[in-house]
């Protein structure tokens, strides 16, 4: 069997590269080591392997359907979330006086790469369950936590998030599901409709929990006026709380987990519990959607691995012509990985996938020091650095793991093509990536026209001094200097560019957002520049210590060198965009198309 993600270099980007073992000094995590954490990650592999893997056809083949009023999935799912619940991985970041393990998000994440590398749709069942009962234990008051969490870290009962409406996509401030006030204090008449909400109705949990946006009535219009309520879909008694499943969405990939068209209050009989504060929940939610948006980034490089790993294979395997020059039709066929454009596409893939893991560990590190750190001017800068980093970490995984899986097919040719095949799922399934979370122009948005700006760019100047950092500590060795030369002489080229692009705040806020997507694009080509030098400076001390496993080293070595040769150089496009003084995208009519 082909495995489904590289756990050598898993354990590289965790222990070697990154040192999550930094993260056991924190007294919330003190009974932690590499021990449990690699225990951790062999569980997880179990799992994956035995359980979740076995059905990645099946519930691509079988989707869900909607049956007189319900979602049926796989049958198979009611083992897998029930198995997520007993041994503990819904609760698992939680504090011991919850039942949970205390556990890093890091090594909760990492353990989370390898369930969605083995079967997307499997894998989001449970971890959509841990972000409604992170913010019911959070926000919610002790009467919600006793009622709803222990069910839903059980895996009896399911969790989701429901924002989505038909007439506000990404706009949420334009949501008009509608809170009524009753004569019960904190309860409400929920009345409106949400769509495209994961796991929203199925058969394998008994209840289902909805983690909803509404505007209680007559609140301010705007973000301003939002609240949070927990709308199950039978409410505490067991009966019926008139949350009905209206339909399902049938999609291109990740076909095994429903989608689900909601209508809450068609009867008037539909009851919400307000979590925290009215009117806070956008703020709350946004816990949420800031730790989904980097496991949004993890999920598109987990399908790019699992996509990578199986085009790797299929290369080593398929034997099709002979070396550019052998005339001689005697010799035999020899692998096509032994062809430079086969391993140009197997390097793309490479350099993707470990360099967008190496991303997303360093910031789920940040995020676990950001939770426990002490020291609020430090942690002011953690969080101002994670923040500007969150919409890279999530774009540029979910962008280019599509493209990732795209070589993939490639690399199989025809066979590729063929439902003989596993990457032309995986192809499938890494396309929802770029728009789950936000769609990777709201990022650009995000990321250009706030974060940057933010305290006088200051989280700007926090990137800049980190790599700074990395790129000083590279001096150290003499092998990489071809490496660091090249990714120093860009980066110069990128922050020129940047600050061209800032000035254009001066011509209005049209013009300076206009590009803002091409902005993200070119700072994530950066930041994986950035973690290929780190990833080799780690490959290289590893070799100049003495290290066993010289062919896994020198790979690395070898990866960030065509990373500065090949991907990098695709910046200098988009820095001339930066300095143009042309804009079509803005002049163009919508009469012209």
């Amino acid at each position: 069997m082909t495995l489904f993600y590289s756990k050598r270099d898993l354990l590289f980007q965790l222990f070697e590269n990154q040192n999550c073992l930094e993260l056991t000094q924190i007294p919330y995590f003190a009974d932690h080591s590499g021990e449990t954490f690699r225990l951790v990650l062999d569980s997880a592999e179990q799992i994956a392997i035995k359980s979740l893997r076995p059905l990645l056809t099946e519930m691509d083949r079988n989707e869900p359907q909607l049956i007189d009023g319900q979602i049926r999935i796989h049958p198979g799912m009611k083992d897998i979330i029930r198995q997520f619940g007993q041994d503990g991985w819904i609760n698992a970041l939680f504090s011991y006086a919850e039942g949970g393990q205390q556990l890093p998000w890091t090594i909760h994440m990492a353990a989370g790469f390898i369930f969605q590398a083995s079967n997307y749709s499997a894998s989001v069942f449970p971890f959509l369950t841990t972000g409604a009962a992170n913010l019911i234990r959070t926000f919610g008051s002790r009467e919600l936590v006793e009622k709803f969490t222990p069910k839903l870290y059980s895996g009896l009962w399911q969790g989701t998030m429901a924002l989505t409406e038909p007439d506000a996509g990404s706009s949420l401030s334009d949501i008009s599901t509608t809170a009524y006030p009753t004569d019960k204090p904190n309860i409400f008449r929920i009345k409106g409709q949400k769509i495209y909400i994961s796991a929203g109705d199925h058969d394998a949990c008994e209840n289902i929990i909805h983690l909803m946006l509404a505007r209680i009535q007559g609140a301010p219009a705007g973000t301003k006026g939002i609240s949070l309520f927990v709308v199950p879909k039978n409410r505490i008694s067991g009966e019926p709380n008139d949350v009905l499943t209206q339909g399902i969405y049938h999609k291109m990939g990740y076909k095994g987990a429903p989608i689900a068209h909601l209508m809450m209050g068609s009867s008037d009989g539909c009851e919400g519990y307000l979590v925290g504060e009215p009117n806070q929940g956008l703020k709350y939610m946004f816990q949420m959607m800031n730790e989904a948006r980097l496991g949004v980034g993890m999920n598109g490089v987990a399908i790019a691995s699992a996509a990578y790993q199986a085009s790797l294979a299929y290369a080593k395997e398929r034997p099709q012509g002979r070396k550019v020059g052998e005339k001689n039709l005697n010799q035999p066929q020899v692998p096509i990985i032994a062809h430079a454009d086969v391993k140009r596409m197997l390097l793309f893939q490479k350099s993707v996938v470990e360099g967008s893991l190496s991303l997303l560990i360093y910031c789920a590190i940040l995020s676990d020091k950001i939770a426990h750190h002490l020291d609020p001017d430090q942690k002011n800068q953690m969080e101002l650095l994670l923040d500007l980093l969150t919409p890279i970490a999530k774009s540029y995984p979910s962008e280019m793991g599509v493209q990732s899986t795209s070589a993939a097919v490639q690399v199989l040719g025809g066979a590729g093509y063929t439902t003989d095949f596993p990457v032309e799922q995986y192809y499938r399934e890494a396309r929802i990536h770029p728009i789950h979370e936000g769609t990777t122009g709201i990022h650009g948005l995000d990321l250009l026209g706030r974060k940057v700006l933010i305290q006088e760019g200051l989280a700007w100047k926090l990137l800049q001094k980190e790599i700074q950092q990395t790129i000083d500590s590279s001096k150290e060795f003499s092998e990489l200097d071809q490496i660091r030369g090249k990714f120093e002489a860009q980066l110069r080229r990128f922050t020129h560019g940047a600050a061209q692009i800032l000035f254009k705040m001066n011509q209005g806020p049209e013009e300076f957002l206009a590009d803002a997507t091409l902005f993200l694009e070119a700072t994530g080509i950066a930041c994986l520049a950035w973690m290929w030098l780190k990833q080799a400076q780690s490959a290289q001390k590893a070799l100049n210590t003495g290290a066993t496993e010289q062919d896994f080293y020198f790979g690395k070595i070898e990866t960030a060198r065509y990373f500065m040769d090949y991907e990098l150089p695709k910046i200098n496009g988009l820095i001339e965009r930066f300095h143009s003084k042309s804009y079509p995208t803005i002049k163009m009519q919508p009469s012209w198309f």
